[in-house]
């Protein structure tokens, strides 16, 4: 079988290839076959329906390099630079439909990327906002500038510090963590208000367990999702660096 990354490599290859061939109408007509395709498929496995159409509002094609844009819109995770990776659509719309998200919640995401998560969890909490929190200060950047030409009012884009998440922005009604840990860690549950919620990938470098928190008056509870593939979350309470 092959490891993600030569699965990344041959898709970028591909990429290529299809980007070189095709002219810009072209391109475009692939990507709408490409997104009616995702969304039918996507329709047959989610049942909440704002998140679907939260999803249709968002373009995808604009968080992803240009050379990645001709499979924007199929069901797979993309790389985006510096070994970091866009989540498959499904497991996007898993999380969030997970979250159970009110219009005024405040939301937190871990590990922000592309800011695409960031983007389809804004569409979800119109009257609410949210902090997406990245390492990569370059990956960081260009989330503000793409989230602030989509021209999203309710996304605050942080550089990551020592301590994982965003404290002093929270409490928060939901956390979202985009890239794998090791455990959960008791910092983020910390920064949920109670009646939150949280979704993590749990395990080792080669596979986790999608897991939702619930925390409560008495502590928290927990509920598994299914079985992921992340790139790693760096730092305090992740993965070492090196």
């Amino acid at each position: 079988m092959l490891n993600t990354w030569m699965q990344f490599y041959l898709l970028h290859q591909l990429c290529n290839a299809i980007f070189k061939s095709m002219s810009e109408r072209e391109l475009d007509k692939k990507l709408l076959c490409d997104r009616n395709e995702l969304f039918s498929n996507l329709r047959r496995k989610i049942r909440a329906i704002p998140v679907l159409r939260a999803m249709e509002r968002v373009p995808r094609d604009v968080f992803v390099p240009i050379s990645e844009r001709p499979l924007a819109y199929r069901d797979t995770p993309l790389a985006i630079g510096a070994g970091q990776t866009i989540s498959q659509p499904y497991i996007v719309a898993l999380i969030t439909e997970a979250l159970r998200l009110q219009p005024d919640d405040r939301v937190l995401e871990v590990g922000g990327g592309s800011g695409y998560q960031a983007a389809v969890l804004a569409e979800m909490v119109p009257k609410g906002s949210v902090v997406t929190v990245e390492l990569v200060r370059r990956l960081a950047e260009r989330a503000r500038e793409t989230l602030s030409e989509l021209e999203y009012r309710n996304i605050v884009v942080e550089d990551s510090s020592n301590d994982l998440g965003c404290s002093w922005r929270g409490p928060y009604d939901a956390i979202v963590v985009s890239a794998a840990m090791p455990r959960l860690s008791a910092s983020l549950i910390g920064q949920l208000a109670v009646g939150g919620r949280m979704v993590a990938p749990v395990g080792d470098l080669e596979r986790q367990e999608l897991v939702c928190v619930l925390r409560t008056g008495e502590g928290i509870s927990i509920r598994m999702l299914g079985p992921c593939r992340f790139v790693p979350l760096l730092g305090r309470e992740a993965f070492p660096s090196s």
